[in-house]
Formats: structure tokens, C-alpha cells, sequence
């Protein structure tokens, strides 16, 4: 599977976080892969899981460096997919260093036009974009 199709499952199976606690996502990972709506092989299937548990021990964090770079939002006060999004992009500028922060942003902006309202795609490359020149700032 090619990187941009795994990082649309992460995505789908870390939407899962906005309705079910933490301690159900094993259960929820098992039907994601069990729906049969996608054939993956299982090196595929490994990487999507610990890519997702990982992002997931990392929202507390991410949650908090995005709250402090936008103005007038909150992580609470945003959509379910574009908060889900933002934190996948955010964990891949952080933590991924095969991704540069460019492709991590547009990336985040293909997510938002597939599956966002119409305005998560410019709300999302805005928010990002701040947040990668705060970095910047600060190292």
C-alpha cells in the first residue's frame, strides 16, 4: 500500500478516538480490519496500528501545541475529522522524519478535501502552517 492509502487508514481508524475511549481502540482496530472493506496485508495492517497508538499516546500533547497556535479555536471546538487530522499531521511533523513538514501539510490538506466540510482544507493548511513556523521560532 502505497503512503498516502496507509495514511488514509490511520486517519479512519484514529476517527474512531472522537467515539470510543481509549481502552475500546483495540477492539475498534480489530473490526476496522475485519470489515472487509479493504484487503491489507498484514506488514500494512502492523504499520497502521502502531502508527495509530502511537499518534493516540501522543493527543494530550498535540492537543495542547495546537491549542496555544490557533487563534480563536480550540481543539474542543473544532470538528471531529479536522481535529482528527490535525493530530495525525502534527505527530507526522514531530515524530516522522521521512516526512518533511511540506508533505505532512498537504498531505493533512488532501485528507481535509476528501473527507472535511469545504472549508477544512484552507482551516487545516492554516493551522498547520502556523504551527510549523512556531516550531521554527522556537528552535
Amino acid at each position: 500500500m502505497k503512503r498516502r492509502a496507509l495514511r488514509e487508514q490511520i486517519f479512519k481508524l484514529l476517527f474512531r478516538v472522537e467515539f470510543f475511549p481509549p481502552e475500546e481502540i483495540a477492539m475498534q482496530a480489530q473490526l476496522f480490519f475485519d470489515s472487509g472493506d479493504q484487503t491489507i496485508s498484514e506488514e500494512d495492517r502492523v504499520h497502521i496500528l502502531e502508527k495509530t497508538q502511537a499518534v493516540i499516546a501522543e493527543i494530550p500533547r498535540i492537543d495542547e501545541e495546537l491549542d496555544a497556535c490557533m487563534e480563536g479555536w480550540t481543539m474542543k471546538r473544532i470538528g471531529r475529522i479536522e481535529k482528527t487530522i490535525l493530530r495525525l499531521a502534527v505527530y507526522e511533523i514531530v515524530h516522522d522524519e521521512e516526512i518533511p513538514e511540506k508533505v505532512a501539510i498537504s498531505e493533512a490538506v488532501e485528507l481535509s478535501k476528501k473527507f472535511g466540510q469545504e472549508s477544512a482544507p484552507s482551516f487545516v493548511n492554516g493551522v498547520l502552517a502556523k504551527y510549523v513556523k512556531g516550531r521554527s521560532t522556537i528552535a
